[in-house]
């Protein structure tokens, strides 16, 4: 599980929870379509899990030099 995860913001955030508006800001998703490249770890991973509504997740593998 190495590698990176692009992450896409596809709905607004308006009316949800605050615990899931929560989790958007901690992955530094604040505006729609708005994509973050993030460290592939287990955290990472629930967090995504939490919001998997909300977002589009691409897993890109390790690029071995």
């Amino acid at each position: 599980m190495t590698g990176t995860i692009k992450v896409t913001l596809v709905k607004s955030m308006i009316g949800r929870p605050e615990k899931q508006r929560k989790v958007l800001r901690g992955m530094g998703l604040t505006k729609c379509n708005k994509t973050v490249v993030l460290e592939n770890i287990p955290s990472i991973r629930g967090m995504i899990n939490k919001v998997s509504h909300l977002v589009k997740a691409e897993e890109k593998p390790d690029e071995v030099k």
